[in-house]
């Protein structure tokens, strides 16, 4: 005779606990030991926030045309500092969502966006926005830590599914959710964003197929020429032209476009004391 539901979901739950249980408890040396050291690895962002620091003899920071002052490049490599720290929690936690979702971890040793990368776009929102704080543009980054999950096309919407699930059962909260499969041009995919409730750090999951995984890469430098300030408009457009045709060759899994992220948590309101009179 079969369980009751009620009863299987219970055996779920608490297998599913165990599992993340142990993983976050081999945090550590499983973040130590995941990835060979390399230009992408968790300990190649350290060499290149040295790099960049030691590039400026002012402590601050400057690429292709983009500056960051001391004090602003010091408060970026906090951010990244914080990131670092989260991210050995956060990784077993994402193997275990891929181990139960029958996922692939796609660029695994790119967890960690790089220093350079990083200021970049930070550098890039504040010339964008002039007086804007570097504390703003920090608060809008969702992907110092990030992830790739992959699917075949036939499994893609069952599996996403499954991750999100997983991700919101635990404690994330899920702070960003966009499904493009539906467009009829660029980027297909679904990229989603959530905050740890333990670090209280915000991290980026993009939920791929293959075609659309490379689709993604083929089209990075084109994406990266597009966004460059000096970019014409003309040449952007030109650029975007290029991306759409790329995508468009991308097969859209059964049911993709409904794809829904699961509902912001909201923080649940103390009631007062109510005053005792004397």
């Amino acid at each position: 005779m079969n369980p009751h539901p009620t009863a299987r979901r219970t055996v779920t739950r608490a297998a599913l606990s165990a599992a993340l249980a142990t993983a976050l408890g081999m945090g550590a040396m499983h973040s130590a030991t995941a990835a060979p050291a390399g230009p992408g690895s968790a300990s190649a962002p350290a060499v290149s926030a040295g790099r960049a620091r030691a590039a400026d003899p002012d402590g601050g920071w400057t690429r292709d045309g983009l500056h960051l002052d001391a004090a602003d490049n010091k408060k970026v490599d906090a951010f990244l500092d914080r990131a670092r720290r989260a991210e050995r929690s956060l990784s077993p936690q994402l193997r275990t969502v891929a181990l139960f979702s029958h996922a692939t971890v796609v660029g695994f040793d790119q967890r960690l966006k790089s220093p350079d990368s990083l200021k970049r776009k930070v550098a890039t929102a504040l010339r964008q926005a002039p007086g804007q704080r570097v504390e703003s543009s920090l608060a809008q980054i969702n992907d110092a830590v990030r992830y790739t999950l992959q699917w075949p096309t036939g499994q893609y919407t069952h599996g996403v599914g499954v991750a999100a699930g997983l991700l919101s059962s635990w404690g994330n909260d899920s702070t960003r959710w966009s499904n493009t499969w539906g467009r009829a041009k660029g980027y297909r995919a679904v990229n989603s964003a959530w905050r740890a409730p333990r670090s209280g750090q915000v991290f980026e999951v993009q939920f791929h197929t293959p075609q659309s995984k490379t689709a993604q890469v083929e089209t990075h430098k084109l994406y990266k020429e597009q966004r460059l300030p000096g970019t014409p408009p003309e040449k952007a457009r030109a650029l975007q032209a290029q991306q759409d045709a790329i995508f468009a060759a991308v097969p859209v899994p059964a049911g993709a476009e409904r794809l829904t992220g699961p509902a912001r948590r909201t923080p649940v309101p103390v009631p007062l004391p109510v005053p005792v009179s004397s």
